[in-house]
C-alpha cells in the first residue's frame, strides 16, 4: 500500500506510531491523541528544519492503538528504548542524578546512589544532587560529623575505621538501638538543612582542643564548622515553605528547543536538569516525552508546575499543576528564562553538532557502502602478562554510548593476539547467545593480523559484521582505516572522519587502561597493606593516623618510616614501594 493511501487508513484514535527508513529502521516514535491527524499532519505544510528532515527518510510507518494518552505516553517510551530511534529523545542512563541514601538498617549508614526504573532502595533518599562529586563531599562531610558505619557491608573483624576513631565498631561492638537511631535523626536534621546543634558542638569541641592545647585537632574542628556552614549556606530555606516539589519549563526558537528542571526539596532549590536540541514535531509532545523519560530514571516527583499546554499529557500520571502567582510561579519564569540564556548560548554548538555527524554519516556510507549507526571498538592493556584486560567502547550515531561500555578480564600472560582473540570471541559469543543487537561495524585496534582474528572469531560463530582496523604510525598516533579486503582508506588528517576515529581509538585506549591500572593500584594496596613482613593492623593504623592516606605514605623516605615503624619493617615497607613504582 502507498504511503498516501496508508495514511487514510489511520484511525482517529490515541496511540503511538512508529516512523520508518527505507531499510525498515525505525527512526522516530511519537504519541498522539488522535493518530489520524498527527501522522497526517508530518506530511502537510512547513516544518523546521529537523522536522523537514525526518519526513524526507520516511518511508513507511506503524501505528498502536491505545486506549488512553496515558497508556500511549507509557508505550512511546518502552519503544524508544527499544528501538533507540534516531530522531527521538532517547535519555541517557547516566543522566540520572545522583542521591543519599540513608540506609534502612540498624547502623546509621549513608551511601550515594544513582536511581534506575527497576531499583528498589530501602531508606530514605535525599536529593538530587548537581553532580555525584557534591554528593559524595556531602557523605564525606557526614561520616566525619557523625559516627557512621562506613563499610558497605559488617565484617568480622574491626577496621580501620574503628581503630583510627571514625567508626564505634557495629562489626563486633553492640551498640544500643536507642544511640543508632539518635544519630539517624542527627543526620536526617542535617539532610534537612539543620545544623545549628552540629555547629554549636564542634565549636565546643575546637574550644576544649585548644584549651588542651590540641591545635591540630582544633583545626580539624574549625574546617568541619566551615564545610558545614559552606554547605547549608548555598541555598536559603523559603520563610515558612519546606514543600518538596519540582518545576519544568521549555522555550522554541528557529527550530530549536531548550528545557530546564529545577528540583526544591524541603523549600530548598537543590539542583537543574538543562537540555537543548532541535526540535521534532510539535513542542507539547516533545517536552511531554521528555520529561515522562526524565522521570523513569530519576525520583518521581511529589508535586510537579508545568506550563498549562502541558497539564494534559500528565493528567493521572503524577501531581501536576500550574500557577500564575507567588513562588513556584516565580520558579516557573526562572526555568523558562534559563531556557532561554541555554538555546541562545548553545544554538550554534547545536548547529555545528548536526553538521559533524552528517559529514560522519555520509563518509561511512561512502567507505562501507551501508549505514553505520552502532561502532563497537576493542583495546587490551597489560603490564608484562599481568593483570591483562580488555575494554569495548559502543558509539552510536557517532557519540558515546557508556552504558554498552564493557570490560574483560583476560587471561593472564597470553600474547596481545591471543587476549584479543579471547575477548571479541566472549563478546560476540554473548551477542550470538542473547540475541543481543550487533554492530553494524566491529573495529579493532590495528592492522590486518587483528582483522584476521576477528574474521576468524565470527567466522567461527557463522556471524556476519563488517570489519575494519585502525592501524598507527611509528609515533603511535592513527595513521590509517583499513576494511576486512585489506585495502587502506585514506583519510585526510583534517578531516572530521580522522578527528572521530583518533577520539574513538583514545577513548577505548583510556577505557582499558583506567581498568588496568585500578587492577594495579587493588594489587598495590593489598601488597602494602597486608604483605610487608612485621606490617601489623596497629602500625597499619599508626601509619594511617599520621600521614592519612597511603599515597602520602609513598612520599616517605626511609629515615621517616623508620620514625613511626621499627628499621626492618620500614625497611620492607620502602623496598616494596619502590619496586611497586618501578614495576
Amino acid at each position: 500500500m502507498e504511503l498516501k493511501e496508508k495514511l487514510k487508513t489511520l484511525p482517529k484514535k490515541p496511540g503511538v506510531y512508529l516512523h520508518k527508513d527505507s531499510n525498515g529502521t525505525v527512526i522516530y516514535v511519537g504519541k498522539a491523541i488522535n493518530l489520524y491527524n498527527r501522522v497526517n499532519s508530518y506530511f502537510k505544510g512547513a516544518h523546521d528544519y529537523k522536522t523537514t528532515k525526518l519526513v524526507s527518510n520516511i518511508v513507511d510507518f506503524d501505528y498502536i492503538v491505545t486506549k488512553s494518552e496515558k497508556e500511549a505516553l507509557i508505550l512511546e517510551y518502552n519503544l524508544i528504548k527499544e528501538y533507540d530511534p534516531k530522531y527521538n529523545i532517547v535519555f541517557k542512563d547516566d543522566k540520572s542524578y545522583p542521591y543519599i541514601l540513608l540506609k534502612d538498617c540498624k547502623e546509621p549508614f549513608v551511601d550515594v546512589v544513582r536511581l534506575k526504573k527497576k531499583s528498589r532502595y530501602k531508606g530514605k533518599l535525599y536529593g538530587p544532587f548537581p553532580d555525584v562529586g557534591a554528593a559524595r563531599n556531602m557523605v564525606q562531610l557526614i561520616n566525619k560529623l557523625y559516627p557512621t558505619r562506613k563499610c558497605s557491608s559488617l565484617k568480622n573483624d574491626l577496621c580501620l575505621y574503628y581503630h583510627l576513631g571514625q567508626c564505634p565498631g557495629y562489626c563486633k561492638i553492640d551498640v544500643p538501638e536507642e544511640e543508632c537511631n539518635k544519630t539517624k535523626e542527627d543526620i536526617i536534621s542535617f539532610l534537612n538543612g539543620d545544623s545549628k546543634d552540629i555547629i554549636n558542638d564542634l565549636k565546643k569541641r575546637m574550644d576544649e582542643a585548644v584549651e588542651k592545647l590540641d591545635y591540630e585537632n582544633a583545626a580539624y574542628y574549625r574546617d568541619l564548622i566551615y564545610d558545614v556552614k559552606q554547605t547549608n549556606q548555598k541555598q536559603d530555606v523559603q520563610k515558612n515553605n519546606r514543600e518538596t516539589f519540582d518545576v519544568f519549563n521549555y522555550y522554541v526558537e528557529d527550530g530549536y528547543i531548550a528545557i530546564t528542571g529545577l528540583f526544591v526539596k524541603n523549600g530548598r532549590l537543590l539542583s537543574s536538569d538543562k537540555f537543548i536540541d532541535y526540535l521534532v514535531g510539535d513542542a507539547e509532545n516533545f517536552v511531554s516525552a521528555y520529561i515522562y523519560q526524565f522521570y523513569e530514571i530519576n525520583e518521581k516527583p511529589k508535586k510537579l508546575y508545568l506550563p498549562e499546554e502541558l497539564l494534559s499529557y500528565f493528567e493521572g500520571v503524577y501531581d501536576a499543576f500550574t500557577v500564575n502567582r507567588g513562588y513556584k510561579y516565580q520558579l516557573l519564569k526562572q526555568a523558562k528564562t534559563n531556557s532561554i540564556e541555554l538555546l541562545n548560548q548553545n544554538k550554534k554548538v547545536i548547529t555545528n553538532k548536526e553538521e559533524y555527524n552528517e559529514q560522519l554519516d555520509s563518509e561511512f556510507k561512502r567507505i562501507f557502502n551501508k549505514e553505520i549507526k552502532r561502532i563497537e571498538l576493542f583495546d587490551n592493556s597489560h603490564t608484562g602478562g599481568t593483570n591483562t584486560v580488555g575494554a569495548m567502547v559502543v558509539y552510536k550515531n557517532f557519540k558515546p554510548s557508556k552504558k554498552d561500555y564493557r570490560l574483560y578480564k583476560l587471561e593472564e600472560s597470553a600474547d596481545d593476539l591471543s587476549s584479543m582473540k579471547e575477548m571479541l570471541y566472549r563478546r560476540y559469543f554473548r551477542v550470538l547467545k542473547d540475541n543481543l543487537q550487533r554492530p553494524d561495524l566491529l573495529i579493532v585496534d590495528g592492522g590486518r593480523i587483528q582483522i584476521d582474528i576477528a574474521k576468524e572469531v565470527l567466522g567461527s560463530l557463522m556471524m556476519d559484521i563488517t570489519i575494519a582496523g585502525l592501524g598507527k604510525d611509528d609515533h603511535h598516533n592513527t595513521s590509517y582505516m583499513m576494511n576486512s579486503d585489506y585495502d587502506i582508506i585514506e583519510i585526510q588528517k583534517d578531516s572530521n572522519l580522522f578527528f572521530f576515529l583518533t577520539n574513538m581509538q583514545d577513548e577505548v585506549h583510556r577505557f582499558a587502561i583506567t581498568y588496568h591500572k585500578k587492577l594495579r593500584q587493588k594489587a598495590v594496596y593489598k601488597s602494602v597493606l597486608d604483605d610487608v613482613k612485621g606490617l601489623g593492623p596497629k602500625s597499619r593504623v599508626k601509619l594511617l593516623r599520621k600521614y592519612k592516606s597511603i599515597s602520602n605514605i609513598r612520599t616517605l623516605s626511609l629515615e621517616e618510616l623508620e620514625t613511626v615503624l621499627n628499621k626492618n619493617t620500614a625497611e620492607e615497607l620502602y623496598n616494596k614501594l619502590r619496586a611497586e613504582e618501578n614495576a
